[in-house]
């Protein structure tokens, strides 16, 4: 072990394993990565959203992974919410339906999938010590001191939590807030003899034809219930097993007759679940008890400190419901963005002020990008809720999440659309944001985010002291070779690209490059009385920023004057300036 290191990271699991690895290939930064338990080990999160294959395509590890006998190939998944038709979606279903080449991701063995994603880093160049735990970051001047259970310590000029939701040396210097309308208890184990969710002989499974793997969403009074393969080596052999959890709120357990602890009772409630009970009637438990996991649903308050150089990468800076499998894709993508970030940080090429502003962006994006996701999944618990009018569950969900909803995240609710695969199941297919229920909180804080004072009789012009130059920023989610929503219009090109990289992830990578890759060109908004402090990145080649900043520098104008003159991205991008405070609104008389 060195006396110092460039970058350490405190967590093996996917979100540091990927952020050491890239490092490692791209820079010739010195990485440590600590862990405190020794792979393999067991995890939950077996399920993954699509955005994982060309993360790991990007890291160098989806060969391996791939030539491995630890996963299924998952193409969708099956969401039973109400007494009617079930709501099914492929992955990016919609330009899926126009090029005919599937998009796919992985069910997995946790244990193996984390173990084979930390030797990968090791295997470029990560020195890796396994069961060896952090027990402080202590920063100061550039860098800091990070302490370790066995007494030691290393010097690291940057501190990057990696350790998932449970870490206490973040949650001591920064406070994790609960989304409190998600508090859930996961409760599962692993069953031999299940039937696979494709062969659900229905009318709407599109997956059954083909043999395509999907995820299984199966809701009831006091929750739901997850069904997914997962091929794990037991008694020496390997053999295809399904998970089978519940998702619950703790209090529902103190209720008579529904303790899912007890595996008796757990047995008993998923063989009454429409759907699911013709999948799970013959299953056996491959070892007696449950296992739990507890509190799902956090979000830390800062997620990058410049000064502090401390980072937060993957569950330890968020997560927010395992309702669509997005924990490992998000923080595989969001480790791409910290590796970047590092990077450019090192690198000399940028100065102070967009050193800082980078950061800033890190911090602000992703927040908003998890509350906004947040708000998206509780628009869905507030549709459930209507049809279970009685449960304990249902009805302390789809009422708005505690998020302390602040400016960044009105910034992304009008940077961003409906998550697709989400609206896919939402509408039943018809992808419409006005299918949507107005009242639900996704659409009612989008509502909340366009300033009501901007009316046609309003003049506009920019705030006392603003100013804009040139500066870069990151690409945040990021996510590479998946679709946006239908409201981000793309070039063919790009799309053509995006088609021909889902034909063969490992050998056309470059068809789809990674937007984590390099950061973006931008023109950045600012206050001259505050030059490290927010700001608006906008990119000149989408947002059509600089000829709207030079209508609003001619003069105050009234805003039913210049609407009409600009582009939809345009009016966001106004709008998101007036939320940010560096548009000054005079209102109509």
């Amino acid at each position: 072990m060195r006396e110092y290191y460039d970058v350490v990271i405190m967590g093996g699991g996917p979100a540091g394993s990927t952020l050491g690895a890239l490092l490692a290939q791209r820079t010739d930064l010195r990485i440590a990565l600590f862990d405190r338990e020794v792979f393999p080990r067991e995890h939950i999160g077996e399920s993954f959203a699509h955005p994982v294959v060309p993360a790991l395509q990007e890291s160098g590890a989806l060969a391996k992974v791939l030539a491995s006998p630890c996963w299924v190939k998952k193409f969708g998944g099956v969401y039973a919410w109400d007494p009617g038709r079930p709501s099914v979606a492929l992955f990016d279903q919609a330009p899926f339906e126009k090029d005919g080449v599937h998009r796919w991701t992985m069910h997995v063995d946790r244990a193996e999938f984390d173990h084979i994603l930390l030797d990968h880093a090791a295997d470029v160049g990560v020195e890796v010590f396994q069961g060896v735990a952090v027990t402080a970051y202590e920063p100061g001047g550039h860098g800091g001191l990070v302490r370790l259970g066995d007494g030691r310590a290393v010097r690291a000029g940057y501190f990057v939590d990696a350790s998932g939701r449970q870490s206490g040396v973040s949650a001591a210097r920064n406070k994790r807030g609960w989304l409190s309308n998600f508090r859930n208890i996961a409760i599962w184990q692993h069953f031999t003899g299940g039937v696979h969710t494709q062969n659900l002989d229905e009318d709407w499974n599109p997956f059954t034809a083909d043999n395509l793997s999907p995820i299984g969403c199966f809701a009831f009074r006091d929750g739901w219930c997850w069904y997914i393969p997962v091929p794990k080596v037991i008694g020496g052999r390997r053999v295809l097993t399904h998970s089978v959890g519940i998702v619950t709120n703790p209090a529902v357990l103190k209720e008579p007759g529904r303790d899912f602890t007890d595996q008796g009772t757990f047995l008993e409630t998923v063989r009454r679940v429409p759907y699911l009970k013709d999948l799970v009637k013959d299953a056996v438990p491959v070892a007696p008890g449950m296992l739990t996991a507890t509190n799902y649903s956090r979000v830390s308050e800062e997620f990058a400190d410049y000064d502090e150089r401390h980072l937060l990468v993957g569950d330890a800076a968020f997560f927010v419901d395992p309702l669509f499998s997005s924990g490992v894709a998000v923080a595989l993508t969001q480790a791409s963005a910290a590796a970047l970030l590092i990077a450019e940080t090192v690198g000399g090429a940028l100065d102070e002020a967009d050193r800082r502003a980078l950061w800033r962006d890190y911090n602000d994006k992703w927040h908003g990008t998890a509350e906004t996701f947040a708000l998206m999944i509780d628009q869905w618990y507030h549709a459930i809720a209507k049809n279970n009018p009685d449960s304990v569950y249902w009805n302390t969900r789809g009422t708005g999440a505690d998020l302390g909803i602040r400016e960044q995240t009105f910034d992304s609710l009008l940077n961003t659309s409906f998550q697709p695969t989400l609206l896919e199941v939402l509408t039943h297919g018809t992808r419409r944001i006005e299918d949507l229920d107005a009242a639900g909180p996704y659409l009612a804080a989008t509502a909340l985010a366009d300033p009501a004072d901007l009316t046609d009789g309003a003049l506009v012009e920019p705030a006392p002291g603003t100013a804009i130059r040139d500066s870069v920023t990151l690409a945040v989610p990021g996510f590479k070779a998946t679709h946006p929503p239908a409201t981000v219009q793309l070039p063919q090109e790009v799309l053509d690209g995006m088609s021909e990289y889902w034909r063969n992830p490992l050998t056309r990578s470059e068809a789809a490059p990674s937007p984590l890759r390099a950061t973006v060109p931008c023109r950045r908004i600012y206050s001259r009385d505050d030059p490290h402090g927010p700001s608006v990145a906008a990119d000149p080649r989408v947002d059509g920023v600089d000829e709207l900043w030079s209508l609003l520098e001619a003069g105050p104008v009234r805003y039913g004057e210049l609407a009409p003159r600009l582009t939809p991205l345009q009016v966001r991008l106004v709008k998101r300036l007036c939320v940010a405070g560096f548009l000054r609104i005079t209102p109509a008389p």
